[in-house]
């Protein structure tokens, strides 16, 4: 007999084009059917993968949402390719931290003023998000920053649309910011990449699995202003989730060290932790790599991620539902030599 399903709460990372490693991750989980999605938060990239997800979801469970997300990484290649230079992977590459530089001494206001944006009709075109709005299958949770208040915002129920998606996806240097309500927002890497707050308020699974685009720990000190640039964003992109994991890792030792009162112990969840990290398998690409779009580039980082998920299933799934499979303080928190 099969063992039965256990549902999961997936905490999807933010990271341009290396979200295609989160697609093999999901697809590897969708594929093996003992994890199922009970509610996503995301970030950016994991915000794309996430409605995706949910809307393959309802028309054909986890084979519709497999096919949704090749659906969609697909269109990505495709209507990128209008934006790769005709020249071989290897010289695009080397170009591409040229490119990141330039772009942070322009404006997008001033090199796109009518605001178009491939993702805005990939979207449209892919995503029923009137269906996604009315179900509750898959709670979603995407967070944006505001920019007048540097806040994150996170969009759920009946707040989840195009726009929402796009605004956790908004590097300032590269989209104009997207307005909803009046509101300027941002990519929400900057103050939640994921937010994990919503799920310890609604009422999702006990169990919770990060999934990391950005490599956390990085072996030697970067020299050149490429790698260091890299590495600056690596860490500023990883803060919130840290900050988070913090918050989370306190709150455990609390109610183990049964320090609460039987009152304050009911208001709280002792939430799973599990991961799913990117050190190893993303650590050979350059920060300026999260542009490329080509399908070569985006399947080999999807095969990345179903090796990962494929070793997380066979490591790790055991614990789901009984305790963390990552101790928190000891992998996130202390400095390690």
């Amino acid at each position: 007999m099969a063992p039965r399903a256990k549902a999961i709460s997936l905490a999807l990372q933010g990271g341009g084009s290396h979200g295609a490693y989160t697609w093999g991750i999901l697809d590897a989980l969708l594929e093996d059917g003992r994890a199922t999605p009970g509610a996503i938060t995301a970030t950016s990239a994991g915000a794309m993968n996430a409605v995706a997800l949910t809307h393959g979801w309802l028309d054909g469970g986890a084979d519709g949402a497999r096919a949704s997300l090749e659906s969609f990484w697909h269109e990505v290649s495709r209507r990128g390719a209008a934006f790769r230079p005709m020249m071989p992977g290897g010289v695009l590459l080397k170009l591409m931290p040229f490119i990141d530089a330039f772009s942070r001494l322009t404006s997008p206001y001033d090199l796109n003023p009518y605001n178009l944006d491939p993702l805005r009709e990939i979207l449209d075109a892919q995503i029923d998000f009137e269906r996604l709005r009315a179900q509750t299958d898959i709670p979603l949770f995407v967070t944006a920053t505001c920019v007048t208040t540097g806040k994150a915002h996170v969009f759920s129920g009946q707040n989840i649309s195009t726009s929402a998606v796009l605004a956790s996806a908004c590097l300032p240097f590269i989209r104009q910011a997207v307005e909803i309500d009046g509101k300027p927002y941002w990519d929400g890497g900057f103050t939640g990449n994921p937010a994990l707050w919503p799920l310890f308020y609604a009422p999702t699974p006990d169990d919770l699995l990060i999934v990391h685009i950005n490599p956390l720990k990085r072996p030697a000190t970067p020299k050149s202003a490429g790698d260091i640039m890299d590495r600056v964003n690596e860490i500023t992109f990883n803060a919130s989730l840290m900050a988070e994991l913090r918050a989370v890792a306190f709150v455990k030792r609390l109610i183990e060290d049964d320090l609460l009162t039987a009152a304050g112990k009911a208001g709280l969840r002792d939430i799973h932790i599990h991961a799913i990290r990117a050190d190893e398998a993303l650590k050979d690409y350059p920060a300026a790599s999260k542009y490329d779009t080509s399908w070569h580039f985006l399947t080999g980082l999807r095969d990345r991620g179903r090796q990962a998920a494929k070793e997380w299933l066979d490591t790790c799934h055991t614990h789901v539902g009984k305790r963390s499979s990552v101790d928190v303080r000891r992998d996130y928190l202390q400095e390690q030599e």
